[in-house]
């Protein structure tokens, strides 16, 4: 038996998402760093990343991966769309406006995904997971207090974009459990690459990167945006669409205190106790839920106890 075997459905689905997250935390930094015009930036995220996804479906499910494909159906199309314009919700958000604007928006996608699920699949939340979406919202406001005036419409307008399709995809994908999705981000790429190369030719400067960009694109868009949009994408099949959401904002706290790192930023006392009750909630949440879990099990040990004993005595 594999250790992977050992954990439960839901120890699974927590494990990938926010390991996904962790991956993708990042993501809004070396956009940043990368500094390149918006339709590049978009064009390499959108071609690298696609053979990024395709190389991942075709050592997960090698001769199988044609039929990977049709499992997904037309709701794999749907979600290769929204998740396209997810990406350029994102990057030119981050291109538009601060960090700390696209931060804060983007917390509101637990909130947007638990009132879709409780729409369209009925799925009802526990208090708990209310109360701590609820609380990072608190805190990610925090973290993006003294940014919040500072971004343009038209930032926090792709920034919304971004929540609200990543919200939609995630809650969809809930619509066919059991089917992984993940492999449609190949057409996520294409299309998002194809889209901004046609605007990048149109604008008439067509030089490669520096060779600093042109690393910084590398690592991000064929190593770290295929891997960790692969494990979150993966998540919806094991856990809410709105927990998803929740775990990503592991993605927002750890994505902002590299910011502060990497580019010495001065992070405000407010910030710093924001990404704390982020943090604070979402460990609180997860060790919970663990002593939970713990306590059905141990529940059911005796009961699987009495029914081998009974019928040793026959």
């Amino acid at each position: 038996m594999s250790r992977w075997s050992t954990f439960s459905h839901r120890q699974q689905g927590l494990l990938l998402t926010a390991g996904g997250a962790l991956i993708m935390a990042p993501d809004a930094l070396l956009i940043k760093v990368a500094d390149l015009p918006d339709a590049e930036i978009l064009m390499w995220r959108g071609f690298l990343s696609g053979l990024g996804f395709l190389l991942i479906a075709l050592m997960r499910y090698g001769r199988g991966t044609l039929a990977a494909y049709r499992r997904c159906g037309w709701t794999g199309i749907a979600v290769a769309l929204l998740f396209s314009l997810t990406t350029c919700g994102f990057v030119l958000g981050n291109q538009y406006t601060k960090a700390g604007n696209v931060l804060m928006i983007l917390a509101s996608s637990p909130i947007i995904a638990a009132v879709l699920s409780w729409i369209i699949l009925k799925e009802r939340l526990p208090r708990r997971t209310w109360l701590a979406i609820w609380l990072c919202m608190v805190g990610i406001a925090m973290i993006a207090l003294d940014d919040a005036g500072a971004g343009s419409w038209v930032g926090n307008a792709f920034a919304l974009m971004a929540a609200t399709t990543l919200a939609i995809n995630f809650t969809l994908c809930r619509t066919r459990p059991g089917v992984d999705m993940s492999p449609m981000l190949v057409f996520n790429g294409l299309i998002v690459g194809s889209i901004a190369g046609l605007i990048w030719l149109a604008g008439g400067e067509t030089s490669l990167p520096a060779t600093h960009q042109l690393g910084v694109v590398i690592l991000l868009c064929l190593i770290i945006v295929p891997c960790g949009v692969t494990l979150l994408q993966r998540g919806p099949l094991y856990l809410p669409s709105a927990e998803v959401g929740l775990l990503i904002l592991l993605e927002v706290v750890i994505g902002t205190l590299l910011a502060w790192w990497i580019l010495a930023e001065q992070p405000a006392p407010m910030a710093m106790v924001g990404g704390a009750l982020v943090l604070g909630t979402l460990s609180a949440k997860g060790l919970y839920e663990r002593r939970l879990e713990l306590r059905m099990r141990a529940r059911l040990v005796p009961a699987s106890s009495v029914t081998v004993d009974r019928s040793s005595t026959l």
